[in-house]
């Protein structure tokens, strides 16, 4: 029995190659977001362990991979700290560091080098060794700086900057003059490999300390290497003994801890993110793996029931088409292990793009992932061909062996009442998510819509295949109408192809719902907060020097001009996002002040009602925040306002985040127009104050609101384009069950070409058939995406306070659709048309 399933399987070859596409696609996807991402953990565990020294000394309350959008905290340590440091006997070398923050790297032509992905990280120079005993720094060419006016820099930021060994290389400073320049002496990277995408700019010890504390002869960190049989805790204890109030020694295990922690939040939104689009890509092909058995064994009702006749079971023949699942599964997924380690390079070229470098080395196949994906394509190609093998053992002998045997469906009747109770249940999980504002009970809701809808496809969709067939009919008369006739001739199979599409622009169309809801939402938040005439600040809230405010504020037509600086603090041992605002704050922006005032001043502090309510905070309360050196700024609740985009959730006095050792620097210049100013005139000179710093913008209401909405349609595009591989999958399908639609009627298109239909009519009647189908899967997943668009919008109203319909991309779903289905008809349609018409006729 197995050396016939395997017969038979070979004597398919051409049928069960598109279902071993469904499967490799799907599974390769799922394989090359299993390499990229241990590629991605690697690469970080490789430059954090590789550049951790065994001890490190810092200020308290210190966040490692910060990325400086914090800002540069004024807390530093003397070279006599240093000093005592080195002379303890459980120490063999102690090093200080100066890691600055906000400088950034200019191209020769002036843009700017990085700043929107990985951090820019900057540092002094110093041949201390990681844990490893090994350099934390290696260099590839040139030399390490040891003078001022030198600087080393990574090999994709120099390649980037358009810099060789010996040109003078622009920075863009966080603090005084921005306009600076640095002789290009070396390219290094961290020892572990490349950099992730991170911008690295080397200086020596005292130029590093003239740019970051205006040549304060200080440290902010220390790096410590321990003597020979002295372990970390010995270390970090023996340290602790000497230094300063405010900072602390821990040991570089934690340090590389505390820095994979940090990172790997980042990393598990990147690999979930990936995984989902993954499942659906892998979901979408069990549904082709279904309808292609299913297909195959009706067609095959002959030969079963007469191998029953010959004595085969019911479980030998059911046996015979799991193996033949099996072999197929097996085969489909080696390939698609191989082709997994190639969607993984497109990945990480992808993402290189956006700023993340993945070491090409890590990249890599492991036997965790290999596992993985045969388990998954062999798991869900078994799953899905399961059903389809049992039908084909109850295939009974005698009424499939008679001439006229065709594959007659059961009723929908039972089909219809057990998916009407599943999709009242499904809206129940809905209305609750709605009710309680909670989208995860609506997406499983969605989730047991999508199944039903799937499965009830062959009654729910007759009225688009009727509808389509009176279209076509009349377009094209009776080419027309036969196809629609095929399409309506077997619901279920047409049904069931159209599902695969369908999943893919139903979650295509909620995705479009949201995206537009949320354009919509930002246009509300921009018309209702932005009450400033012109806003300067960076698209990633990065800091930047108070010379560009210095230069804007002498312009004629600027009328009133306020600052605000973001940081971060800690409050009750919690992470607490602050802005540092002046005294123009309320003259320029205006909130909705709950109790108290809106406007904080001395050691007054105004919070959000989100806030507030976190922590039983009233008007005259005390808020005590603890800044990185064990700073503290200890003052009162003055107000309590609504949550707004224009404040965090606490606001603070400019000359009070001075006071707790936060270097002061802008990072949002909101602007108002004297009166009679022109506008245009003003934005212009505006636009050329700030160009010395291109990592800022400068935006009026309008330009703010699309500079936003653009950062959300990039999502929405990345998004629709993982997405598209469901899309792809599923013309598979299509193309699929019409080629072995095309056999299955060999007879009846002979017959036709017979009485008078021509090649090109043959062609069109199964295009159109195609069309047919893909139209179905496009309604039907358009109508479910917008029903679960519009309510994760009702859920999410206190987010998306708006809700958007995206027309013109439902439309353009539409069109896709319909190429979709012409594509997929070409070689099935010309398969058709090639028929001799002798043989086709002769054909059983």
């Amino acid at each position: 029995m197995l050396r016939l399933t395997l017969r038979t399987l070979l004597a398919r070859k051409v049928r069960l190659l598109m279902s071993g596409l469904a499967i490799v696609l799907g599974v390769a996807f799922l394989a090359g977001v299993l390499v990229f991402s241990n590629a991605l953990s690697a690469t970080f565990d490789s430059i954090i362990n590789g550049s951790t020294p065994d001890g490190v000394v810092r200020a308290q309350d210190t966040d490692e991979f910060s990325g400086g959008v914090g800002g540069q905290s004024a807390q530093a340590m003397t070279p006599e700290v240093v000093a005592s440091l080195a002379a303890l006997p459980e120490v063999a070398r102690a090093d200080g560091d100066v890691a600055g923050a906000g400088l950034n790297l200019l191209a020769s032509d002036g843009t700017l080098v990085g700043g929107t992905g990985a951090p820019t990280l900057s540092f002094n120079y110093h041949d201390g060794p990681n844990m490893r005993g090994e350099q934390a720094l290696l260099l590839k060419s040139g030399s390490w700086p040891t003078a001022d006016g030198d600087v080393v820099l990574d090999q994709r930021a120099a390649e980037s900057g358009g810099y060789d060994l010996g040109d003078d290389v622009k920075l863009l400073a966080p603090f005084g003059d921005l306009d600076r320049t640095a002789r290009l002496v070396g390219i290094a990277e961290f020892n572990g490999g490349g950099t992730a995408g991170a911008t690295l700019l080397i200086f020596s010890t005292h130029q590093a300390q003239e740019i970051f504390y205006q040549g304060r002869d200080v440290f902010n960190r220390i790096s410590l290497t321990a003597a020979d049989g002295i372990t970390q805790k010995e270390l970090v204890a023996a340290a602790d003994r000497v230094l300063p109030p405010g900072f602390e020694a821990v040991p570089g295990t934690q340090v590389a801890k505390d820095s994979q922690d940090a990172v790997g939040g980042f990393l598990d939104v990147i690999t979930i993110f990936l995984t989902v689009f993954a499942i659906i890509a892998v979901l979408v092909g069990g549904f082709i793996i279904v309808n292609t058995f299913s297909i195959l064994v009706a067609q095959r009702s002959r030969e079963l029931a007469l191998l029953r006749a010959l004595g085969a079971s019911r479980g030998q023949v059911t046996r015979s088409v799991l193996v033949e699942a099996f072999v197929l599964s097996l085969v489909s997924s080696t390939l698609a292990i191989g082709l997994g380690l190639l969607l993984a390079r497109g990945l990480a070229a992808m993402f290189r793009s956006f700023g993340l470098d993945i070491a090409g080395r890590a990249l890599d196949l492991t036997g965790d992932t290999v596992l993985t994906s045969y388990v998954v394509g062999v798991g869900v190609t078994m799953i899905a061909a399961y059903l389809p093998a049992r039908r084909a053992g109850r295939v009974a002998p005698v009424a499939a062996m008679r001439a006229d045997a065709t594959s007659e469906g059961s009723s929908l009747r039972r089909r219809t009442v057990i998916g009407g109770l599943v999709l009242a249940a499904g809206a129940g999980f809905a209305t609750y998510g709605v009710v309680d504002s909670d989208a995860l009970w609506i997406g499983v809701g969605a989730v047991l819509w999508l199944l039903t809808v799937a499965a009830l496809s062959p009654v729910i969709g007759r009225p688009v295949l009727a509808g389509c067939r009176t279209l076509f009919a009349g377009l094209f008369g009776a080419t027309g109408r036969l196809a629609g006739e095929n399409a309506l001739r077997d619901p279920r199979r047409t049904g069931a192809t159209a599902s695969a599409l369908m999943i893919g622009l139903a979650l295509v169309s909620t995705i479009g719902v949201l995206a537009a809801s949320l354009n919509a939402s930002i246009d509300d938040v921009v018309d209702d907060q932005f009450t400033a005439d012109l806003l300067v600040q960076s698209p990633a809230f990065l800091p930047f020097s108070t010379e560009i405010g210095d230069r804007i504020a002498t312009i004629d037509g600027v009328g009133v001009m306020t600052r605000q600086q973001f940081t971060s603090a800690r409050y009750d041992d919690e992470s607490v996002f602050v802005t540092g605002v002046d005294d123009r704050f309320a003259d320029v922006f205006d909130l909705d002040v709950v109790t108290g005032t809106d406007h904080p001043s001395g050691d007054g502090a105004v919070v959000t009602t989100g806030f507030a309510a976190d922590h039983d905070l009233t008007v005259g309360d005390p808020l005590d925040l603890s800044f990185p050196g064990a700073q503290r700024l200890r003052g009162e609740v003055a107000g309590i306002v609504e949550e707004s985009e224009v404040t965090s959730e606490v606001a603070v006095p400019l000359d009070a985040l001075t006071g707790a050792g936060v270097l002061r620097q802008d990072t949002s210049l909101g602007i108002l127009l004297a009166p009679g100013a022109d506008p245009r005139v003003v934005h212009d000179q505006v636009d050329a104050a700030a160009t010395p710093a291109p990592i800022v913008g400068v935006y009026d209401k309008t330009e703010f609101a699309d500079q936003i909405r653009g950062q959300v349609n990039q999502l929405l595009y990345i998004i629709y384009g993982l997405l598209a591989l469901a899309i792809v999958i599923a013309v598979i399908g299509i193309v699929n069950t019409l080629g072995l639609s095309v056999i299955e009627r060999t007879r009846e298109i002979g017959l036709l070409r017979a009485v008078g239909m021509s090649r090109t009519k043959v062609r069109r009647m199964v295009t159109l058939e195609s069309v047919t189908i893909a139209v179905l899967g496009a309604v039907l997943g358009m109508a479910l995406g917008l029903v679960v668009g519009t309510l994760l919008q009702r859920a999410l109203a206190e987010d998306l306070t708006s809700l958007g319909l995206p027309v013109a991309q439902l439309v353009a779903f539409l069109v896709v659709s319909i190429v979709v289905g012409v594509l997929a008809a070409v070689i099935p349609a010309i398969r058709a048309a090639r028929l001799d018409v002798l043989d086709a006729i002769a054909n059983e």
